[in-house]
């Protein structure tokens, strides 16, 4: 079992490098998949309320020994909770089907444009962190322009940015933004849901030349940018394959040629137009 490495969040808060998202998991194999996944030697679970399953992940924080403190707990708004005290509201809903008293990060989801509420909905997360149910609080899918919005109206920089992220998208210019902002990139999606990119012919090459699976390379390549990272699987094997990415080093010109993946395909919605209720 590796050890996963802490990132210093921009508030002194650390989140584990690697952690173990949800999306897609049905609530009734979601508290089984969590289990195996703390069994493996997770710490961080990434969870959003329009998953649907917020109450599993809760039933297997419940089930499980391990402190409370060396768990890393994120849930996401979603789009049609946005606004300041609706926001509160759904706060406090997910908060009971997580049977939590503080969260560790909570992001809003989407920053849904048209709606232009993601200024209000971010002041409700700074009611939430300034009273301490929140450790740490972010956003997901926000580009520069949503962004700077939040620089203008708030003290409270966002302590993470959750983006579609992986080789075929490699955000360099949005990594760049969060470096000066002392922004964590996490990335969602991070293996491009499978499919191409685990068949791409460089990254088989290079899963051969390091004795690994091509998400293990993948998912390397993402920790050795420097990048937070929540693969999802049900699969225990997979689950557990995916955290063994920390006793192994990608060399320089095998970075390279996963850096010239970059295509700009996104396997998700474009911020910037997605406006869903």
């Amino acid at each position: 079992m590796g050890v996963v490495p802490l990132i210093g969040l921009n508030n002194g808060v650390r989140i584990p490098q690697l952690g173990f998202g949800v999306f897609q998991v049905p609530q009734d194999q979601v508290a089984g998949a969590v289990r195996t996944a703390l069994d493996a030697g997770y710490r961080s679970i990434d969870t959003a309320s329009a998953y649907g399953n917020e109450s599993g992940v809760g039933d297997a924080i419940a089930a499980t020994d391990i402190p409370r403190d060396e768990l890393f707990i994120t849930t996401k708004l979603w789009n049609s909770d946005q606004g300041y005290d609706s926001t509160l509201r759904a706060f406090e809903s997910s908060m009971r089907k997580l049977r939590l008293d503080v969260l560790d990060l909570y992001l809003i989801h989407w920053p849904t444009p048209a709606r232009n509420l993601y200024v209000d909905t971010w002041k409700a997360l700074e009611k939430l962190y300034a009273d301490g149910r929140v450790r740490a609080i972010g956003v997901s899918n926000f580009h520069t322009e949503h962004l700077q919005r939040l620089f203008d109206s708030s003290d409270v920089t966002p302590a993470v940015n959750q983006i579609e992220l992986h080789p075929l998208l490699a955000q360099e210019e949005m990594r760049k933004v969060h470096v000066t902002h002392r922004i964590a990139t996490e990335a969602w999606s991070p293996l491009a849901r499978g499919g191409e990119l685990l068949h791409d012919t460089a990254i088989r090459g290079l899963a051969d030349k390091y004795a690994k699976t091509p998400a293990q390379i993948v998912l390397r390549w993402h920790v050795q940018l420097g990048n937070v990272v929540i693969p999802k699987s049900v699969t225990p094997y997979r689950i557990k394959e995916n955290i063994e990415v920390f006793d192994f080093e990608l060399a320089p010109d095998d970075m390279a040629v996963i850096n010239e993946l970059d295509n700009g395909t996104r396997t998700g919605p474009d911020p910037d137009r997605f406006n869903s209720a």
